[in-house]
C-alpha cells in the first residue's frame, strides 16, 4: 500500500487550484516558498525525527530536546540561513525549547528596550548565541498583574550597582522558559528602588549562570517548576523558578532606552517616548494570532483528512460504509473550524499590517493610534487562541477513539498548545482591557472624539441602534454588506447597554466589577465583528487563481453565519434580527456545507502542512492510517518483551495462588 494516495478522489473533487490557494495561505510566493523550502528540509533531516517522544521519560525527552535545538544551530551556520529561514527551521523543529525564549523574547527585549551602547554590548554575544537568555517577568504571586510584581531591583549610589532580591516567597520567578536549566542570562523585571522611592517595575539584564561551568552565581537559587500538562508536549522546555539573594549587577545592566537612572542616582526620562514599549506587546500579540491560525490548521488538517478516511455505518447490501465526513453532524462542526483557521489568518495578515503602520507612527511621535491597536490585538490575542485551544480539542473528538493515541498528533498539539490562552495576558483579563477600551469610546461620543479603526462603527451608534435587518431569502445572508451591519448592530447594542448600566453606578468601578460578564460578552461581540469584517475585506482584494476567491467566500460566509447560529441569542435580544432570519441563516449555512464538502481535502492541502511537522497518523498526506497505526503500536517500549517487567513479582502470584481454607 505503500505510495498509494488514498486520498486521491478526494483531491479530484476540488473545485479551486490547490497552488494558488497555497500562496494566499502563506501570504505571497515568497512566504510559500520559503515555508515549503524549510519545512521539507526538516522533515528530511533524520535527526529532527519527532516519533517517541511521548514514551520518553522527562530527563530523556529534555536531553533530546537540546540535541535537536544544537543540531538546528549547526544547520543554520552550515547553510548560511538568515534571519527569517532560521525562524521557520526552529518552528517546523516543533518542539517547544529554550531557543525559542532566546530569539523571541530575549533579544527583542534588548533591541527594545536597550540602549544603542546596551545594544552593541550584549547582541553580538546572544547572536552567536555565546550567551543564552530568557525572559523573567512573571512571578509565583503575579502573572498579568505586572504592576504587582515584588522582585526589587535597590541603586546603590556608593557602588553604582543595583542590588536585586526577592524579598518574599511569592516573589521568585516562576514560569519563564529557558530558565530552569539552560539560560546564562535573562531580563529580569523588578520594582526599580532609588532612596526607598519606588519607581515602578523596570528591565535588567541579568548574568545567572557561570560561562565557564554553568553553575548558578552567588546568591541566585534556580531550578525547574517541574511536569506540565501533557506528556512530551511543553515538558521539552524548562520552564523556571530562580530567586535573587541581595545580587548586584552594574549599573548600566538596567535597560536604558526609555527611563534612565544616573550615577548620582536621579531617574530621568530619555525623548524616546515610552509607548514604543506597548510597540513590542503589540508585535508579539499579532504574532501569537497568527500562531493561532497555524495551531488551529493543523488540528483541521488531521480530522478533515481522517474524517474522510474513516468509514462507520450506513453500508446497504455489502457497499461501503458511509465517510465520517459525509455526516452533517461532522461537517457542523469541522467546517466551521476550517473556516476559523483561515479567518484567523487573515485576521493575522491585518495586524502585521496594522503593526507597521502603528510603529511608523510611534516614531514620528503619533500616538493616536495606539490605544486602538492595543485593544485589537489584545481582543484578537484573546478570541483566537480560545476558539484554536477548543477547536484543537473538538478536532481530537471528531476523531472518534484513535483521536486520543497519541499517535493522532491532537493530544500532543492541544498540551503544547493550550497556555497561549493564559501568556501574554489571560484571555479573559484581555477582554475586560478591550470592554474598557470601548466604554472609554462611548462615553466620548458626545463630545465630538470620533472613535477610529475597528471602533469606527460606534460612531454610527445611533443609526445602529434603529437598525433591524431586511433579509427576506436564505441567500440574502450571502451579501457582505447584510453580514457586517448586523455583526456591526449586535456589537454597537451589547456595547451601548453595558455604558448605561455602567452609568447607573455612583463608582464606575463597581459597575464594571459587577458587570464584568457582561462586558465580557460585549468585548467578545466587537472581536468577532473585526474578524468578520477583516475577512470580508480581504475577499474585495483582488484573489488570482482559479477558484480559489470563491472557496474564500463560501468559508467567509461559514464563519460569519456560523457566528450568528451560535450568539443566536445576542443576536435576537439585542433586536437585530428576527427568528426567522436567523432561521433563513441557519438553512444558508447548512447548504454552504454542501458545497463546502468537495472542496474540504484540497482545503486543508493548502495549508502545506508535511507529514512530519503535522506529526500524525490521522492525518498522513497519504491517508494510510491503519496500517501505520498497527505498525505504530507495534513500537511502544512496552512491546519491547513480550512479558513485562513487574509480572512475576506481582501477577503471577496472583494467577498461581493456592485458595488454601478459601471459605466463600
Amino acid at each position: 500500500m505503500e505510495g498509494v494516495d488514498h486520498l486521491a478522489d478526494e483531491r479530484n473533487k476540488a473545485q479551486f487550484d490547490v497552488d494558488d490557494m497555497k500562496i494566499v495561505w502563506a501570504g505571497s510566493r515568497h512566504a510559500y516558498e520559503l515555508s515549503d523550502r524549510i519545512s521539507r528540509l526538516v522533515a528530511s533531516d533524520p535527526e529532527f525525527k519527532k516519533d517517541h517522544v511521548t514514551s520518553l521519560g522527562r530527563k530523556e525527552l529534555f536531553k533530546n530536546t537540546l540535541r535537536k535545538a544544537a543540531h538546528g544551530w549547526k544547520r543554520i551556520n552550515e547553510l548560511g540561513l538568515n534571519e527569517e529561514e532560521a525562524l521557520k527551521l526552529r518552528t517546523f523543529m516543533d518542539q517547544p525549547s529554550f531557543t525559542d525564549l532566546h530569539w523571541g523574547m530575549f533579544v527583542p527585549a534588548i533591541k527594545g528596550q536597550g540602549t544603542d551602547e546596551q545594544q552593541q554590548q550584549w547582541l553580538p554575544l546572544a547572536n552567536k548565541m555565546q550567551i543564552i537568555g530568557c525572559y523573567a517577568q512573571t512571578e509565583l504571586g503575579h502573572g498579568s498583574n505586572v504592576q504587582g510584581l515584588e522582585t526589587t531591583a535597590t541603586f546603590d549610589v556608593k557602588t553604582d550597582e543595583f542590588v536585586l532580591n526577592s524579598p518574599t516567597l511569592t516573589s521568585s520567578k516562576w514560569w519563564p522558559g529557558g530558565l530552569g536549566k539552560i539560560s546564562t542570562h535573562a531580563v529580569v523585571y523588578a520594582r526599580l528602588i532609588i532612596n526607598d522611592k519606588d519607581y515602578g517595575v523596570h528591565g535588567f539584564i541579568a548574568q545567572l549562570r557561570s560561562l565557564d561551568d554553568h553553575l548558578p552565581l552567588p546568591g541566585i537559587t534556580i531550578g525547574d517548576i517541574g511536569m506540565k500538562f501533557g506528556s512530551a508536549a511543553y515538558n521539552s522546555m524548562d520552564n523556571g523558578l530562580l530567586r535573587f539573594d541581595h545580587v548586584r549587577i552594574p549599573r548600566n545592566q538596567m535597560l536604558m532606552r526609555v527611563s534612565q537612572v544616573t550615577r548620582e542616582g536621579k531617574y530621568v526620562h530619555s525623548s524616546v517616548p515610552r509607548q514604543l514599549v506597548y510597540g513590542t506587546m503589540v508585535y508579539v500579540r499579532q504574532i501569537i494570532v497568527f500562531d493561532a491560525s497555524v495551531a488551529l490548521s493543523r488540528a483541521v488538517c488531521i480530522a478533515t483528512r481522517y474524517s474522510a478516511v474513516r468509514r462507520q455505518f450506513g453500508s446497504q447490501n455489502g457497499s461501503p460504509e458511509t465517510q465520517v465526513i459525509d455526516y452533517k453532524t461532522q461537517q457542523a462542526r469541522l467546517f466551521p473550524l476550517l473556516a476559523s483557521a483561515y479567518a484567523f489568518r487573515f485576521a493575522g495578515e491585518w495586524l502585521k499590517w496594522l503593526y507597521t503602520d502603528v510603529m511608523e507612527r510611534l516614531q514620528a511621535k503619533d500616538f493616536s493610534t495606539l490605544p486602538e491597536a492595543h485593544a485589537c490585538t489584545a481582543g484578537l490575542k484573546s478570541l483566537t487562541t480560545s476558539v484554536a485551544a477548543d477547536g484543537i480539542e473538538e478536532c481530537r473528538k471528531l476523531c472518534g477513539g484513535h483521536g486520543y493515541l497519541c499517535s493522532s498528533g491532537l493530544p500532543e498539539l492541544f498540551a503544547v498548545y493550550i497556555p497561549a490562552c493564559t501568556y501574554e495576558g489571560d484571555n479573559v483579563v484581555l477582554l475586560l482591557q478591550v470592554a474598557r477600551y470601548l466604554m472609554k469610546a462611548i462615553s466620548q461620543l458626545n463630545s465630538g472624539n470620533k472613535p477610529v479603526g475597528t471602533t469606527a462603527y460606534l460612531g454610527r451608534a445611533e443609526q445602529l441602534m434603529q437598525y433591524h435587518s431586511d433579509v427576506l431569502r436564505a441567500e440574502d445572508w450571502l451579501k457582505p454588506n447584510v453580514v457586517v451591519e448586523a455583526f456591526e448592530a449586535r456589537a454597537a447594542r451589547m456595547s451601548m447597554a453595558c455604558a448605561q448600566n455602567l452609568s447607573k453606578f455612583n463608582n464606575p468601578e463597581d459597575g464594571f466589577q459587577e458587570l464584568s460578564a457582561d462586558l465580557i460578552e460585549a468585548a467578545t461581540a466587537h472581536c468577532q465583528l473585526i474578524v468578520v469584517s477583516k475577512f470580508i475585506e480581504k475577499l474585495q482584494q483582488d484573489i488570482p487563481g482559479k477558484g480559489v476567491k470563491q472557496q474564500l467566500q463560501v468559508l467567509c460566509s461559514i464563519y460569519a453565519l456560523f457566528l450568528l447560529h451560535k450568539h443566536i441569542g445576542d443576536f435576537l435580544s439585542t433586536d437585530c434580527i428576527t427568528p426567522k432570519q436567523g432561521s433563513l441563516a441557519n438553512e444558508q449555512l447548512r447548504s454552504l456545507y454542501s458545497q463546502i464538502r468537495p472542496n474540504a481535502i484540497a482545503l486543508v492541502d493548502a495549508f502545506n502542512h508535511t507529514d512530519h511537522y503535522l506529526g500524525s497518523i490521522l492525518g498522513r498526506y497519504d491517508g494510510n492510517v491503519y496500517p501505520k497505526l498497527y505498525e505504530a503500536a507495534w513500537k511502544d517500549p512496552l512491546n519491547d518483551t513480550v512479558i513485562p517487567d513487574g509480572f512475576h513479582q506481582y501477577v503471577q502470584p496472583l494467577l498461581k495462588q493456592q485458595l488454601r481454607n478459601a471459605r466463600l
